[in-house]
């Protein structure tokens, strides 16, 4: 889902500045270093957020297979790269960063559907109607299973026979942790559709996708209308740009109130949360000064 939101990302960047660039290829190559850099710049995020993870196998720092991306980190990578790029290539920045917008919320729509198909950035448990149930040994279940006091959590949420259910020890006196195909018949009933299965949680994933689609719509209307002559709010490049960093910081600010997985870091907020505040400022600052700055030239 990554791939898919990245080629659909550089399609719709490639055909909205048709009309300012001097050559479509440079779009596409700014697109492939900006994508190297997400990834590594999401799994740099990740490493330093969870550092206590990688000291007994700091190799494992390089299996992204195994998960353990953050966005916001590639996102903070991939937009730095890509203006560097720009301000190489003397393109305008500030114009192309307001078309960059709309091509990310587009990849982060479909990407997070990748998120929830991995189960990964779930939500909290809830009965509402809409609730999805992840099963035996995905993220959700496991931390519903575990107390969490990082998320002032002393109890687990789901009361389990540890001992039964998640762990057995060899022969020679080995504990191995359990799959799905080491329980028994009646366990792999009881944590399918009995007592013991996951509990209810937020789509969280699919929440995100369906307002970052919202956004991406919002981003491109505010944008063809800066495109056109008249008003004179908000229509200086690079607004379209600053205007994504208020509403999403926005949105992910409250969205973390729902997610049960990323730890509190500071007087009961999230590292995201934290960051939501802090683009949320930036874009405010950005966009007064952009707003009073007119474009002169290539690289404005």
């Amino acid at each position: 889902m990554m791939v898919i939101g990245f080629l659909a990302a550089v399609s719709l960047i490639r055909r909205l500045s048709r009309n300012i660039t001097p050559d479509p290829q440079l779009i596409t190559n700014g697109a492939l270093y900006s994508l190297i850099g997400g990834v590594v710049g999401a799994r740099l995020f990740y490493v330093i957020h969870y550092f206590e993870h990688f000291k007994e196998n700091p190799a494992s720092v390089f299996a992204i297979w195994q998960g353990g991306l953050e966005l916001l980190g590639g996102v903070i990578l991939a937009i730095t790269i890509i203006d560097l790029y720009l301000w190489y290539h003397k393109l305008s920045i500030r114009r192309y960063n307001d078309i960059l917008a709309i091509g990310l919320m587009l990849a982060l729509a479909l990407g997070r559907i990748g998120c929830f198909l991995n189960g990964c950035c779930f939500g909290k448990p809830t009965e509402l109607p809409w609730a999805v149930r992840f099963p035996y040994n995905s993220f959700a279940y496991n931390s519903q299973i575990n107390a969490d006091l990082e998320r002032n959590r002393p109890e687990p949420q789901l009361k389990l026979p540890q001992e039964e259910y998640i762990s057995y020890i060899d022969k020679d006196g080995n504990w191995h942790p359990k799959i799905y195909d080491d329980l028994t018949e009646q366990q792999k009933i009881e944590v399918t559709t009995g007592k013991y299965r996951c509990l209810p949680v937020h789509p969280t994933q699919l929440y995100t996708s369906a307002s970052a689609a919202g956004l991406c719509l919002v981003l491109y209307f505010f944008w063809r209308r800066s495109q056109k002559p008249g008003g004179k709010i908000l229509i200086q490049p690079g607004c379209t740009f600053s205007l994504m960093f208020i509403i999403y910081g926005t949105f992910r600010f409250f969205i973390e109130f729902l997610r049960d997985d990323n730890p509190f870091e500071f007087d009961g907020l999230t590292i995201s949360q934290i960051i939501g505040i802090a683009m949320i400022i930036l874009g405010a600052v950005l966009i007064v000064i952009f707003q009073r700055i007119e474009p002169k030239t290539p690289t404005s």
